[in-house]
């Protein structure tokens, strides 16, 4: 058995309201780390997943690559989300407890990571705890110290495209690799995770219900979800 908290980026979609049900019926309690641009293209999907009691954080409002940006820029992408969540938060009629924060790409900023990070700090965002994940590769690297949430498997689903080497058959590789090149594997006994995945409606037309079918697999092979505490 490994134990895992589940992080599903890049929301609002058109399938937001159909992955959120799938949760619920699971019971299992994601991070959904939205770009502020969905949101605003999908807003009443992005409302349900909060009505759900599904806990939405900021992914940025377009999803660049902050190394590319200066630092200015940087806190504008995050600020911009941070009004969209506010209002979300708001209209659905739900106390905002908390305010995680995903870099896109898991970028954290380049020359500008220390200054994001006291950014970050100052802001009240929170840290999701992850002093559970014993992985070497994790305590060793920022992940561990810093305050914005990274993740240990990551799926890779997003990656099945027309004409992509990336297939069906390489998430269940990934999902069986022992000895992983990057990231840590995830069936392996008494492990701990953050799992990523992606609110994608092109995944969707691709594989359907890949979300229920990746998540149910898991599941089957002993991995239990555990509810997000932040720190």
């Amino acid at each position: 058995m490994s134990n895992a908290i589940l992080t599903i980026d890049d929301i609002a979609s058109r399938n937001t309201p159909a992955i959120v049900d799938y949760l619920c019926e699971k019971n299992i309690k994601a991070v959904l780390f939205a770009v502020g641009a969905n949101v605003e293209r999908y807003y009443e999907e992005a409302v349900y997943a909060v009505k759900r009691g599904q806990l939405v954080g900021n992914h940025s409002y377009s999803h660049p690559g902050f190394s590319e940006l200066s630092f200015e820029a940087c806190v504008e992408e995050i600020e911009k989300t941070e009004e969209i969540l506010e209002k979300l938060y708001q209209d659905a009629g739900v106390a905002r407890s908390y305010r995680p924060f995903r870099f896109p790409y898991g970028d954290k900023g380049g020359e500008n990571h220390d200054a994001l990070q006291q950014y970050l700090k100052e802001r009240g965002f929170h840290k999701l705890k992850d002093t559970q994940i014993k992985a070497a590769w994790y305590t060793d690297s920022a992940c561990y110290g810093d305050l914005d949430t990274f993740w240990t498997f990551d799926f890779g689903e997003y990656q099945i495209r027309p004409g992509s080497a990336f297939t069906l058959e390489s998430v269940w590789e990934r999902i069986q690799d022992a000895k992983p090149s990057c990231g840590s594997a995830l069936l392996e006994q008494g492990s701990r995770h953050i799992l990523l995945m992606h609110a994608h409606d092109e995944t969707e037309e691709l594989v359907p219900l890949y979300y229920r079918l990746f998540l149910d697999y898991v599941r089957d092979c002993g991995v239990v979800f555990d509810e997000p505490v932040f720190l």
